[in-house]
């Protein structure tokens, strides 16, 4: 698969043939939606709790005798029904995470850099560099690339003055290829990798 790569100011940089075991696959949303609830699952905090009926403090004399009430038989005033009691079965401290393979997660990543190919979504730019940290002229820029909402994946480390001129404008992302994931690529209309990210991720899949 043949790629025009771009430059920042939006000229033409010469091209470059996309692997097809990477980029050209048929895209399966049964493995891209497992990866994106394994990822969501880890994200998940898992500090919610309530208090059970052992967790409040409140008296535990018999509310009224046993028989001759005509009233239903109750012990202590914490029991769920009661108004202040503890809550029966609430969701208690612990962890959503779950195990996903790594085969199923670098094909499910294969798969997001396929689908982005396929809806002509991918975009091959030669470097991300700037000369000084200014986001008005990113913006310009990305403008006349057509980039309104896009995930930037540069190579193992994001020039500075790129970064602190992109961190401001709203539905972009940039992330250093080690850090490219399924959840973020999907979650941005457009992909963009540099030269350098393509190289590292063929590598990686070698």
């Amino acid at each position: 698969m043949k790629l025009d790569i771009t430059t920042l100011e939006g000229g033409n940089a010469g091209s470059v043939d996309l692997n097809e075991t990477i980029f050209g696959l048929e895209p399966r949303a049964d493995l891209l939606a497992r990866c994106v609830r394994w990822q969501l699952a880890k994200r998940q905090a898992g500090t919610h709790a309530v208090k059970n009926r052992s967790d409040i403090d409140r008296t535990t004399k018999k509310v009224y005798k046993q028989k001759g009430t005509g009233s239903a038989r109750h012990g202590a005033a914490s029991a769920p029904q009661f108004r202040g009691g503890g809550r029966a079965f609430g969701p208690q401290v612990r962890s959503h995470a779950h195990d996903l393979p790594k085969k199923v997660r670098a094909l499910a990543l294969k798969h997001a850099l396929s689908s982005k190919a396929k809806d002509a979504s991918l975009v091959v730019i030669d470097d991300v560099k700037l000369s000084e940290p200014k986001t008005k002229a990113l913006v310009e820029r990305f403008g006349k690339l057509g980039l309104g909402n896009a995930l930037i994946i540069g190579g193992a480390e994001i020039e500075t003055n790129f970064q602190r001129a992109a961190r401001n404008i709203p539905n972009i992302d940039v992330l250093p290829v080690q850090g490219i994931n399924v959840y973020d690529i999907l979650r941005r209309e457009k992909l963009v990798l540099t030269k350098s990210a393509v190289d590292a991720l063929e590598a990686r899949f070698k």
